[in-house]
């Protein structure tokens, strides 16, 4: 039996140890960001009716060389890390209502176990044999997720919903209701203090020139669109497209724009006197290779060598040059 290394949340872990004699399974569900099969592990939460109402997302974190992990006097080869982390079941309930939303506004209300049935019957027919069969969907898996309580009473968030009875209600897919939802879910990451205490959304504010003093309003501009890319992980393209659009980010669009082209203008003037310092280096390493003026000093050492020889000869009796250019007498 193969050995993971994991993490799991503070009181989950006993949780999940005690479900052992339960067989616990993990369930591949569709990514609500990206579609594809991912693992979910759901976990029980210790309350008066022991219903199922938490789900952990699992990550597996794999380093880029070989490794392993010491566990004891143990040796772990597979040097992965197991990375689980508690999910909103919101979330992961996005493909499954959509999979059967193709009438969008004008579709119709309908029970949540039609929904439920219907989706399962879709993904599994869309995720065929021909996937590998790691990235296939199971419809024990799916059937399994939603009939998880939480599942059932997170469909109101992302949901119209009409109560045909004190028993019956029936639900259509909102992406205005999930919008309201999510809007929510920003605005208590903004208020939390991990947001304003994170050392990459600081920097990634510091960056933008946010963190300059008198820039207030554009400061918790740019906390509540790092709090929407947040939410965003688990969202689909055209969500989160919905998500900002809610929010008014022009003022800051503005900001951030000219403060980056101010970033490509000083990159080009850093790269131009790069270039003009290494063009120097090459001039100075030439110059120091032959230095001015050697040439000269050498012919001039040369000449006066020649003319120290030439005054050593004995020119007594011999005919200036000139002579042999003057002219002749007629004889």
């Amino acid at each position: 039996m193969t050995t993971h290394i994991g993490a799991l949340p503070t009181g989950v872990l006993d949780v999940v140890a005690n479900q052992v004699l339960d067989q616990p399974r993990f369930l591949r569900l569709p990514h609500p960001r990206t579609g594809v099969p991912s693992l979910f592990l759901p976990s029980k939460r210790r309350d008066a009716d022991d219903s199922l109402d938490t789900i952990l997302e699992v990550h597996a974190i794999a380093p880029p060389n070989p490794r392993s992990w010491f566990l004891g006097e143990q040796v772990i080869e597979d040097g992965k890390l197991l990375l689980m982390t508690p999910v909103d079941p919101v979330f992961l309930l996005i493909p499954i209502a959509r999979a059967v939303d193709k009438e969008g506004a004008h579709a119709n209300f309908r029970p949540i176990d039609d929904i439920f049935d219907d989706a399962v019957t879709a993904l599994t027919t869309q995720n065929g044999k021909s996937a590998p069969p790691d990235q296939r969907l199971s419809r024990h898996d799916l059937v399994k997720f939603t009939s998880l309580k939480c599942v059932a009473s997170a469909m109101k968030h992302l949901c119209e919903v009409k109560e045909i009875t004190p028993e019956i209600s029936v639900y259509r897919f909102s992406m205005a209701s999930l919008v309201e939802y999510l809007r929510k879910k920003v605005a208590r990451l903004v208020a939390a203090d991990e947001l304003r205490e994170s050392l990459t959304v600081v920097r990634l504010l510091a960056k933008d020139g946010l963190m300059e003093d008198g820039k207030e309003d554009l400061l918790e501009a740019g906390r509540l669109k790092a709090a929407c890319d947040l939410v965003a992980h688990h969202l689909p393209p055209d969500v989160k497209t919905e998500l900002m659009s809610s929010y008014d980010f022009s003022v800051l669009d503005v900001h951030v724009k000219i403060v980056q082209e101010e970033f490509a203008a000083m990159a080009v003037v850093e790269t131009e006197k790069g270039k003009k310092r290494v063009t120097k280096a090459a001039k100075a390493k030439t110059t120091k290779a032959v230095p001015q003026g050697e040439t000269s000093k050498k012919r001039k050492a040369k000449e006066s060598h020649g003319v120290e020889v030439l005054k050593k000869v004995n020119v007594e009796g011999m005919q200036k040059i000139s002579n042999f250019f003057q002219k002749q007498p007629k004889p």
